[in-house]
Order: structure tokens, then C-alpha cells, then sequence
């Protein structure tokens, strides 16, 4: 399982409308340190105590969305392993030079069962979180806006969601951690996935079209500091779709809002360890109101059917 093969997320790539207004949003307003820019008119950046050189990319286009989600994995051995069990499984893979994306080793590049583009890679520029690796403070002094701890995970929308989560399983090594069913008690509504002791890497859940995204999610180390990002949310008028609140489905304390194209993120805290011993979580379609926002217990249509 978890720390042998696939790590953790390791980068999401994201589409913007408005390149300099967007870095000034995740500059400013959401604290990430802006980290490097390409060729290509990507802007690379990271959050305050993440090591590798970036985790969040934008580039401008027409339409907003996810470009693709990348996942670390624990050496270049690991990486060819991998590839080898996609192909055998039917799944063809692209690989993408070193050097390509910023401080970025070569990555393997696949489509799911619902369109989306994943990555996996092994190497990434050790940049250091600003504190160094010898005697380090706990914290640094100085930061902007919400100041996340790391990027944590992504939720995608798709029709395959079945067929994603079999290949996430068998050949990535993922375990289901919960998982949400629709009203005939048999057909998931929605899937929670984990590589590693958290409580979800990627989630998933059943849409009509392919290839969209609901949201990419930003760690914060405290319920206090979600209720924080809240508030400099509002000084700066950013668009808050719900929260802050709290989650059936993993336990974790959110707040979901767009960045200015349209982009739907979250800050959150929380969630429980899982560990593959465990058995998954279902939830019922008579309470997916609680499961998905447990304070209010009662959904809102619009953040189930917004997506970019």
C-alpha cells in the first residue's frame, strides 16, 4: 500500500481565464508562493510547507478546468512498474520528457475511464518549505492570505466512475475509503479513494459528461484556520459556494469557493486516518445529505451540478 508506490498528489494542472488575475488570486489571496513560469505560459507554484518545486500549475485558455492530476511515486523503478501495469491492464501511456513541466522529472501519462488526464512521476526539484532541513522552526514568521499547507486532493466528475475505481484498485494500488450509493441501494453516486493513510487522494463522482472537475482541495492544519481563510475570503469578495461546514463523508471541515475563472477549490482540515485494514464506509441515498454536508443535512443542487 501506502509510502512503496504511489506517494500522493503531486501536482494539479488547472485552466484559467485571466492569467495575471488569477496570480494575484493564488498569490494574494490564497498564499501560495509562486515558484517559476515556462515557455509556455504555465505558472508554477507551491504551498508554504511543501518541499517539491511546485504542486499547482495554471495556464491561460478559452475555458476553465483541469489540464490534468498528477501523482508522485516512489522512485524511477516504481514509475516503470506502474506503466508496465497499465499497459498489461489495456490502458495505453504517453510519456512526457524531463524537463518539460518545471523542475519536473519524466512522467507517464494515461486518460481514465472518464477522460480525465493522470500523471505519475518520481522526480521533483527539493526546493525546501523555507525552513531548511537542520534545526528547523515550526513555523515561518511571515506568510499572505490562506496559506495552505499542501495541495491534498481533487474531486472529478465523469460517467466511468466504476471503471476508474477499478483501475485506481487493481492497478494502482488505491483503496476505497467511502463511498456514497445512489437510490436504488447498488449504483455509487460517488467514490472515495486513498494511496496512503489519508482519508482520500481522489474522488470521484457520477456525471453525465466527461473529463470535469468539481474541485481541487488545499490543506490547512486547523478548523480555526478554515474559519480564518472564511474570513479573507470575504474581505476580498471571493465567491464562497458552502462552509464553512463540515462533511459527512471523511469528517473533514470545508470551505468550497471559485477562483476567478470559475474554478471551484476548497480549504479544509481534518479527516481520519485510513489504513487498509479497515473497511469502507457506505452511505445511504436517504442521508447523502449528511454524508455531504453533515451540519446542514440536506444537499445543494447547485454544488453537485456546477463543475468546470
Amino acid at each position: 500500500m501506502a509510502m512503496t508506490g504511489v506517494l500522493r498528489p503531486g501536482h494539479a494542472v488547472v485552466r484559467v481565464l485571466d492569467l495575471d488575475e488569477s496570480v494575484k488570486f493564488y498569490t494574494n489571496v490564497m498564499g501560495l508562493k509562486e515558484t517559476g513560469r515556462d515557455k509556455g505560459g504555465r505558472v508554477y507554484f507551491k504551498c508554504q510547507d511543501e518541499r517539491d518545486h511546485n504542486s499547482f500549475i495554471i495556464r491561460k485558455a478559452d475555458r476553465a478546468g483541469l489540464d490534468c492530476f498528477g501523482f508522485k511515486v516512489l522512485n524511477k523503478a516504481t514509475l516503470a512498474t506502474l506503466e508496465g501495469r497499465l499497459r498489461e491492464y489495456g490502458v495505453a501511456t504517453e510519456r512526457v520528457p524531463a524537463g518539460e513541466m518545471l523542475e519536473t522529472g519524466e512522467r507517464v501519462r494515461f486518460q481514465l475511464p472518464t477522460g480525465h488526464t493522470i500523471e505519475r512521476f518520481a522526480d521533483k526539484t527539493d526546493v525546501g518549505n523555507g525552513l531548511g532541513y537542520t534545526n528547523p522552526e515550526a513555523m515561518m514568521p511571515e506568510f499572505k492570505g490562506i496559506n495552505p499547507v499542501r495541495m491534498d486532493h481533487c474531486l472529478i466528475y465523469g460517467g466511468d466512475i466504476d471503471g476508474n475505481r477499478k483501475l485506481f484498485e487493481e492497478v494502482l494500488d488505491f483503496t476505497l475509503v467511502e463511498r456514497i450509493k445512489l437510490e436504488d441501494g447498488t449504483t455509487d453516486l460517488a467514490t472515495w479513494l486513498t494511496c496512503s493513510a489519508k482519508a482520500h487522494d481522489i474522488a470521484m463522482v457520477r456525471h453525465a459528461e466527461d473529463g470535469k472537475l468539481h474541485h481541487v482541495s488545499f490543506l490547512l492544519d486547523t478548523w480555526e484556520q478554515v474559519l480564518r481563510a472564511a474570513d479573507i475570503m470575504s474581505i476580498n469578495r471571493v465567491s464562497i459556494d458552502m462552509g464553512p461546514t463540515r462533511h459527512g463523508v471523511t469528517r473533514g471541515t470545508t470551505i468550497y469557493f471559485f477562483d476567478p475563472s470559475g474554478n471551484r477549490m476548497e480549504t479544509f482540515c481534518g479527516g481520519y486516518d485510513f489504513y487498509p485494514d479497515m473497511h469502507p464506509t457506505t452511505w445511504t441515498w436517504d442521508e447523502v445529505g449528511a454524508a455531504v454536508f453533515y451540519h446542514d443535512r440536506k444537499l445543494n443542487p447547485a454544488f453537485l451540478t456546477v463543475v468546470t
